[in-house]
Formats: structure tokens, C-alpha cells, sequence
């Protein structure tokens, strides 16, 4: 049986990079006893993907018996907080339930290698980095809604189970054979309920938040919010209607930001009554950013006008 096509990458940190190759060879070709690993999928600064084979659902005639695995890198995997942060990844994104945010099956660790996975839905289909990539125009508007409001309720609604993302990226949602799916919660946390009481881990030491995307409180080491992931967001919605990045320069200092804002430009492809919304997603100052995951998604779904 021959391995389905994916175009999944996965990269939990600000650009992708190829493991080396003796990264590669060190790979067992077997986890767990269960999981054979076939493909790297995709990897970034801090996480690999594999294709895998499930063995034991294989045993059982299963007729599509792969999976995505997702472990830290070795480079991270050597840090204490490696494995504590994997789960945290797994414990956040198993108790979201809707339709555009990918879930993953388990947890595991290889007792014998001494390492964490989580398995997870092999997705097939294009992410909105190799999209723009075949569109660098951007997309017209009734394409570009098809993704923006089902990305914006997927936030929505992690951020209504107290829920962050913390790296909301055009490599980090795919347009899937079952729709928008958004994925690679790393660099997430809770803000209240249980899971905020999981291992407090200090994310900023591991340099991980992607500067293109990342809100400039964020870089300047402030801690991350639903605010930040709205900024993060509407970086990727102004860059599918446009073809551009909305700031060809990182927006890093109050004063340099401000002047950023003020020259940007509403994208030929958006409808001018959206772009009051986009626009204050956008703000470089926190304090102005004053519109949520739900507002954006309604004010660019024609469901209200709230200004």
C-alpha cells in the first residue's frame, strides 16, 4: 500500500529548516513498538514530523492506517523542559472540539528511545504558505472569506475555552480535504480552568515566537494574549488578500510601529467596509487593538457591524 500525498508542514518556529541528516539516521524506524516511521513531513525550529504507519491498526486491515507523529527536535529535545512542553501542546489542543482545529489522538513516550510524540491526523492538502507561494497576488474575496471565517471561529473559539494559540501562521493552517484546519498549538497555554495549572514553562528563553507574525509586545517580552493571536491572524488574512505582508518592516519600537500603521493600505481584494476591523487587528499597540477573534470573524462575515 502506497503512502497517501501530504503537503503538511510543521514548523513551530519562525522558519523552517531541514534537519541534518544525522538528525535524520538517528531516527528509529520503529516507536513504540507501533509506529513506523515512513517520511519527514515537515520540520521547523523547534518540532519534526513524520508520516508514520499505525501497525497495529494495519494488523486490523485498516485501509489508510497513517498518522502524523510530531516530536521535538533534537536540539530541543535535549532541554529539560522538552518533553513538559510537548504534552503541554497535547493537553491544550485535546479538549478543543471543532471542526477547523486539528486534534491530536495521544500522547506517548518511546521508554526505550526516551522520547515524547504525540500522534495525530495525517491532513492532506495545501497550508497557506505554499498557497500564497501559487498566488502571490493574494486571493479574490469570495475565496479569501472561505478561509478567513472559518480560521477567525477556530480562534474564536480557543480563545472561549481560555485557550491561546501563540502562533498563528500561513504555515500553520491548512486547507485540508475536510476544510480549514489550524494546527501547532507549541507554543500555546491556558489562561484559566485546569490546564492553567499545568508546569509553568518559560517559552521566551527558547527564542520561538516567529518574528514576521508575532504581535511586537510579544518581542519586546511582554506575555502572550487572545490580542496577540488576533494581530497574528489578521497578518495572515491582510497577506492572502494582498500577496504582502502588511509590515515589510517588523513593527519592533512604539514610535517606528505607529508610522507602520499609518501607511498601511486597505488590500485591493478586501471589501473597504472590512478593512475598519483588519485594521485595528493590526494595531501595533496592544491598548488600540481593541477587537477579539469573534468580532473580526463577524465583521468579516457580514453578521454585524459593531463600530
Amino acid at each position: 500500500m502506497s503512502p497517501p500525498h501530504s503537503y503538511l508542514t510543521f514548523a513551530s518556529a519562525s522558519a523552517v529548516a531541514i534537519p541534518r541528516q544525522r538528525d535524520l539516521m538517528e531516527m528509529p524506524d520503529i516507536l513504540s513498538g507501533r509506529y513506523r516511521l515512513e517520511g519527514l513531513l515537515g520540520a521547523g525550529g523547534m518540532g519534526v514530523v513524520y508520516r508514520a504507519r499505525d501497525l497495529l491498526h494495519e494488523q486490523y486491515s485498516d485501509p489508510d492506517p497513517y498518522i502524523a507523529l510530531k516530536m521535538h527536535n533534537e536540539t530541543l529535545d535535549e532541554s529539560p523542559d522538552a518533553s513538559a512542553l510537548l504534552y503541554n501542546e497535547f493537553a491544550l489542543t485535546r479538549r478543543l472540539h471543532h471542526s477547523n482545529v486539528l486534534r491530536p489522538y495521544t500522547f506517548e513516550v518511546d521508554a526505550a528511545q526516551g522520547r515524547a510524540f504525540i500522534t495525530m491526523d495525517l491532513m492532506r492538502g495545501l497550508t497557506l504558505d505554499k498557497l500564497l507561494c501559487e498566488r502571490p497576488l493574494g486571493l479574490p474575496w469570495r475565496e479569501l472569506k472561505t478561509i478567513a471565517v472559518p480560521l477567525l471561529d477556530a480562534l474564536a473559539y480557543a480563545h472561549s475555552q481560555h485557550t491561546l494559540h501563540g502562533d498563528v501562521k500561513p504555515s500553520n493552517v491548512m486547507l485540508s480535504d475536510t476544510g480549514v484546519r489550524l494546527f501547532d498549538f507549541g507554543l500555546g497555554l491556558a489562561t484559566a480552568g485546569p490546564l492553567k495549572d499545568l508546569p509553568h514553562l518559560n517559552r521566551n528563553h527558547l527564542n520561538a515566537w516567529t518574528p514576521s507574525y508575532a504581535a511586537p509586545e510579544l518581542l519586546e517580552g511582554a506575555p502572550l494574549s487572545a490580542g496577540a493571536d488576533v494581530y497574528a491572524a489578521a497578518c495572515v488574512l491582510y497577506e492572502l488578500a494582498s500577496g504582502q505582508h502588511p509590515f515589510r518592516r517588523l513593527p519592533s519600537e512604539a514610535v517606528h510601529g505607529a508610522r507602520l500603521e499609518r501607511s498601511l493600505k486597505a488590500p485591493g481584494n478586501l471589501p473597504r467596509r472590512c478593512w475598519p476591523a483588519l485594521r485595528i487587528a493590526l494595531a501595533v499597540d496592544p491598548e488600540l487593538r481593541g477587537i477579539g477573534a469573534a468580532q473580526l470573524r463577524d465583521a468579516l462575515s457580514d453578521v454585524s457591524f459593531w463600530w
